[in-house]
């Protein structure tokens, strides 16, 4: 079933486990990802940002796709527009049936992320659709954006931010960063300013840079409050690597088995990534109904 994030999000923050977001770009990704978390038990984000979407997955077919995905599994799936700063772009994908937008102003001066978040929030809302937003700034792991302390989210200024834009969720810098990070080198989190964030606010935390921040670093930042966590990189990886890896068994393979073989490995892959989140078995069937687990 296709819901709002808020309405997962607000579930995981309750019960403390994170969700799964994964940017999905074609029908192989979506219906690997949705049929895991459907065999978990677990809810899942599906995410596309504006530039995969010029590439490759268009919202007018996307969005039909994944409805129609969504309404075939017994847990709560959301779609999330990600990280986007072009109002026109989240209008049009609210409209589209998008049920939460990333608004994404952390390079902004913070005065005017402030206002613009405030703007999205309240047509999101009157639209049905949740929002995101992030303070402090998720740089790029190959600039070393991770070790910028100047770019950490300020747990004083967030509780103005949420008061006065009512926004849903908050991405948060802790030492995290998008992309793939030097080898051999994972990501140092501040898991003490997380801690406070967490008692500050009371609300979902979002981590971004989830790819390549390892099982225990993951872990441990939902334990001390992150409730969504944001995979991309890998995800991509995966596919690529399964495809090649089924090749290099039979270089003979078709493009159909070639796109199976990437199903295949992104499922294996989600289903084990939600466990890592604690969401597995959140949701349980009750005579062909859902409800949330522990109830």
């Amino acid at each position: 079933m296709l819901v709002t994030m808020k309405s997962i999000l607000d579930e995981a923050n309750k019960k403390n486990y994170g969700v799964m977001a994964m940017n999905s770009v074609n029908m192989e990704m979506i219906r690997a990802g949705i049929t895991a978390a459907n065999e978990e038990h677990a809810p899942l984000i599906i995410q596309i940002g504006p530039g995969q979407m010029g590439n490759l997955g268009h919202k007018e077919e996307i969005v039909p796709m994944i409805k129609e995905l969504s309404d075939r599994a017994y847990v709560p799936i959301a779609l999330n527009l990600d990280h986007c700063g072009d109002l026109e772009i989240i209008i049009d994908c609210i409209k589209h049936g998008f049920t939460n937008v990333m608004f994404d102003g952390s390079s902004l001066p913070y005065e005017e992320n402030l206002e613009k978040t405030k703007l999205v929030c309240a047509f999101a809302h009157a639209n049905g659709c949740s929002v995101e937003a992030e303070l402090g700034h998720v740089g790029q792991a190959s600039d070393d954006d991770d070790h910028n302390l100047d770019l950490y989210t300020d747990p004083e200024q967030a509780i103005e931010f949420v008061n006065e834009t009512g926004v849903d969720a908050l991405a948060v810098a802790i030492g995290t960063a998008h992309g793939n990070y030097p080898k051999g080198r994972t990501p140092k989190i501040d898991f003490e300013r997380l801690q406070l964030l967490k008692e500050s606010l009371n609300m979902p935390l979002v981590l971004h840079g989830g790819s390549g921040s390892g099982e225990e670093n993951i872990k441990k930042a939902v334990k001390y409050g992150i409730n969504k966590i944001n995979v991309a990189t890998d995800a991509f990886a995966v596919a690529k690597q399964s495809m090649l890896d089924a090749l290099d068994k039979d270089s003979s393979l078709d493009y159909i088995h070639v796109c199976m073989a990437a199903e295949a490995g992104v499922k294996r892959f989600v289903r084990n990534y939600v466990r890592t989140t604690g969401s597995s078995n959140q949701y349980v069937f009750k005579e062909k109904s859902l409800v949330a687990g522990n109830e």
